[in-house]
C-alpha cells in the first residue's frame, strides 16, 4: 500500500517516523516563527485524541472546532481522527445564533474554542444545546473567573492523553488505530448562500481521492512551503493545509490573521499558494496602491511594462517567442521582480484561484507579472476537488479539466454533473437533500452551469454561473451576474458588486467601495471624511465609481451594461446576514434588506 493511499493519521505517523525532526508546521509567537516537527505534530495529535477519550468521546461522535487557523486546530483534528471521531469546523466569524444552529445540526458533544470570544458565543447558547457537555479552550486568558464546570484547557487535555498512554500503552495503541476508508472523516457545513447551511459528510476514501487528484495537478512535494490563512472550515483549505501537506511532507505556515496574510506571504515566499478571488483582488489592489504611493519612475516603468507585455498573458510561457522572453526578462529586472517581492510570490511555483469566479483582468495582470494563476473548480460535496487548469497555457477564465479518477459531464441545461470517489456520503440528518444532490446513478448535481471550451491541450471547462443565479431581464435576455460583478471588482476602488437584473428593464448594481484604496485616493484629492459612510457620500467618490463602472460598461454588451448604481453606506456583514462566513453574498437577504433602494433605482 502506497503512502498516499493510507488514511491521514497513518500518513502523519509515517513522517514522524522517517523525518521526526523536519519542520511540519510553523506558527508565529511574539512575531517570531516557531517550528513544530513531524514528531511533535504526531505526538500532540495522539495525546489530544487520547485526552478526548478520557473526557468521554466515543468513536463516531463529532467534535466541533471554533477557531482561527492554528497548529492547535490541526493537531486536534488529527487527534480526533486517530480515535475515530469526526471533526466539524465552525467559522470563527459566526455569530452565537449560527454557532448554536451548527452545533445542534452536527450533534457535537465536545467543542474546541480558540479563546474567550469564542467561548462566550458557546456559553450564550449552551443551555439550548443539551448534547454539548464539554468545552475545550486553546487560549484561556480572561477566563479565570468563569464557571469551569465542563470547561477544560487545551494543554490539560494533552496532559490527560499523555497520562493515559503512559498508564496503558497497549490500550492507547489500540484506541488510536487507523479509521476505515468509508468512515466519516469530516462534517463540512455548506456556505448557506441560498438557505440554511447543511452538514456535508465526507469519508476518508473521498478525501484521499481528492488529495491525490488535486496534487496530481499541483505537484506539491516534500519541503514545499504553504501558507494557511483561509478558514479550515472550508474544504479547499482543508486540502491545502492538512491533507496534501501531510500526504507529501510539506510544511504549513499559519498566517497571523487574514489581515496580515500579505505580510506573512512576503516573509515566507511559498512555493504553493492558494487564494480565493478576493485575496487575489486584494493583492492586486495592494500593488496598485504601492505604485501610486511610489509614483514617478516606478509607476511609469510599471505602466510601460504592462503595455509592452500586453500579449504574453494570453498564452503559456512555453509558447512565448524569443522576443517576448527577452522583453519580459528586461522588465523583470527593471520592475517586475520588485513587485513580486512586494506580494511575496517570487518563488511561487503554482498559484491557484478557486471558490468563486475571478475577473479575467486579474488573471492577466498576474500572468504578466510572472505568477500564472491556475483556476480550479470544486465544491464541498466533491471533497473540494473537481477540475484545474493543467498549465499556464490554459485559456484565461476556464477552470481546466477533471482530476484523475473523476467523471464529469454536462446535463442538457449545462449543469455540471460529477461522479467518482470524491463525491460525499450525503448530508447529515437530511436524506431528502442528499437525494436531490446525488441521483440514482451516482451523479452529483452541482448546481453550477458551464460549457466546454477548446484549449491548446483539449477541451476545458468554463463556468457560466450558479444555476439559480442566472437572471432573465424584462426583455427576455439572459444575464450572467457573476461576469459583470467580477469585472466591476477588478477596480481597486470596488470591493463588492451585487447586480440587479432579474425581471427588470435594465441592469443596476449595489456597490460597496474598497475602503482602504478609496480612502487613500480621497486623501490624495484633499477630500475630508470621517468614516465609511461619509466617504461613500462624497460626490467625488460617487464620480470616481461612476468612471470605474463606465470603463467596465465599455467592454460589455449593451444588455449587460450597468445603467444605475447605489453606493452602500456600510460594509456587508456576516453578523447582519448579508454575506456568508466565506463572504459569499446572500442575494435573497440583500434583495429583502435593500428592497426600497432597489425600487428607487427603477422608479
Amino acid at each position: 500500500m502506497t503512502l498516499e493511499s493510507l488514511p491521514l493519521p497513518q500518513q502523519l505517523l509515517h513522517w514522524a517516523e522517517i523525518t521526526p525532526d523536519a519542520t511540519a508546521l510553523r506558527q508565529k509567537e511574539h512575531g517570531v516563527w516557531k517550528p513544530v516537527s513531524w514528531a511533535q505534530y504526531a505526538e500532540r495529535a495522539r495525546s489530544f485524541g487520547l485526552g478526548l477519550l478520557e473526557l468521554g468521546l466515543r468513536r463516531g461522535q463529532t467534535v466541533a472546532v471554533l477557531s482561527e487557523n492554528c497548529q492547535e486546530w490541526v493537531c486536534a483534528q488529527l487527534g480526533i481522527s486517530m480515535v475515530g471521531g469526526i471533526t466539524a469546523g465552525v467559522y470563527p466569524t459566526s455569530p452565537a445564533h449560527e454557532v448554536e444552529y451548527l452545533l445542534e445540526l452536527a450533534e457535537a458533544p465536545i467543542i474546541v474554542c480558540e479563546d474567550q470570544e469564542q467561548v462566550d458565543k458557546v456559553l450564550a447558547v449552551r443551555e439550548r444545546l443539551p448534547q454539548l457537555r464539554t468545552l475545550i479552550v486553546i487560549d484561556d486568558r480572561g477566563l479565570r473567573r468563569y464557571d469551569r464546570s465542563g470547561l477544560h484547557d487545551y494543554d490539560d487535555v494533552l496532559a490527560l492523553g499523555r497520562a493515559a498512554a503512559q498508564r496503558d500503552p497497549a490500550a492507547a495503541a489500540a484506541a488510536t488505530r487507523a479509521p476505515a476508508p468509508d468512515d466519516t472523516a469530516l462534517i463540512v457545513f455548506t456556505s448557506g448562500s441560498t438557505g440554511r447551511p447543511k452538514a456535508a459528510m465526507t469519508t476518508w476514501r473521498s478525501l484521499g481521492a481528492a488529495a491525490r487528484g488535486l496534487n496530481h495537478m499541483l505537484g506539491c512535494r516534500t519541503g514545499d512551503q504553504l501558507v494557511s490563512y483561509l478558514p479550515l472550515c472550508h474544504m479547499a483549505e482543508q486540502m491545502f493545509s492538512i491533507h496534501i501537506p501531510v500526504s507529501v511532507g510539506a510544511t504549513v505556515n499559519f498566517a497571523e490573521s487574514l489581515r496580515t496574510v500579505q505580510e506573512d506571504v512576503r516573509e515566507l515566499s511559498p512555493q504553493i499558494f492558494f487564494g480565493v478571488p478576493r485575496i487575489w483582488e486584494k493583492f492586486h489592489a495592494g500593488i496598485q496602491t504601492k505604485l501610486r504611493e511610489a509614483g514617478g519612475l516606478r509607476l511609469a516603468l510599471y505602466r510601460r511594462a504592462m503595455a509592452s507585455l500586453a500579449g504574453v498573458a494570453d498564452k503559456g510561457r512555453a509558447q512565448w517567442t524569443f522576443g517576448e522572453r527577452l522583453r519580459w526578462g528586461l522588465w523583470y529586472v527593471l520592475i517586475l521582480r520588485a513587485l513580486l517581492n512586494v506580494v511575496g510570490l517570487r518563488r511561487c511555483r503554482v498559484a491557484v484561484s478557486s471558490g468563486a469566479p475571478i475577473a479575467p483582468e486579474i488573471l492577466k495582470a498576474f500572468r504578466t507579472l510572472g505568477v500564472p494563476i491556475r483556476e480550479a473548480y470544486g465544491l464541498t460535496e466533491a471533497s473540494g476537488a473537481t477540475t484545474m487548469q493543467p498549465g499556464d497555457e490554459s485559456p484565461v477564465g476556464t477552470v481546466g479539466v477533471p482530476y484523475p479518477g473523476i467523471e464529469l459531464k454536462l446535463a442538457d441545461d449545462g449543469e455540471i454533473l460529477v461522479r467518482g470517489e470524491v463525491v460525499f456520503r450525503g448530508y447529515f440528518r437530511n436524506p431528502e437533500a442528499t437525494r436531490e444532490a446525488i441521483d440514482a446513478d451516482g451523479w452529483l448535481h452541482t448546481g453550477d452551469v458551464a460549457r466546454w471550451e477548446r484549449g491548446p491541450s483539449g477541451d476545458e471547462l468554463r463556468i457560466i454561473d450558479r444555476k439559480k443565479d442566472i437572471m432573465i431581464t424584462a426583455g427576455g435576455k439572459n444575464i450572467t451576474p457573476s461576469e459583470i460583478e467580477n469585472a466591476l471588482r477588478f477596480s481597486p476602488y470596488i470591493k463588492e458588486a451585487i447586480v440587479i437584473a432579474d425581471r427588470r428593464r435594465f441592469v443596476s448594481a449595489l456597490i460597496q467601495i474598497e475602503f482602504e484604496s478609496t480612502s487613500k485616493w480621497a486623501e490624495e484629492q484633499g477630500l475630508v471624511y470621517t468614516h465609511f459612510r461619509s466617504l461613500t457620500e462624497l460626490p467625488d467618490v460617487r464620480a470616481l465609481i461612476e468612471r470605474e463602472i463606465a470603463a467596465v460598461n465599455a467592454r460589455m454588451p449593451q444588455v449587460q451594461q450597468v445603467r444605475k448604481f447605489h453606493l452602500l453606506t456600510k460594509e456587508l456583514d456576516h453578523d447582519d446576514g448579508e454575506v456568508t462566513a466565506t463572504m459569499k453574498v446572500r442575494r435573497k437577504s440583500i434583495g429583502e434588506k435593500y428592497a426600497d433602494v432597489i425600487e428607487s433605482l427603477y422608479a
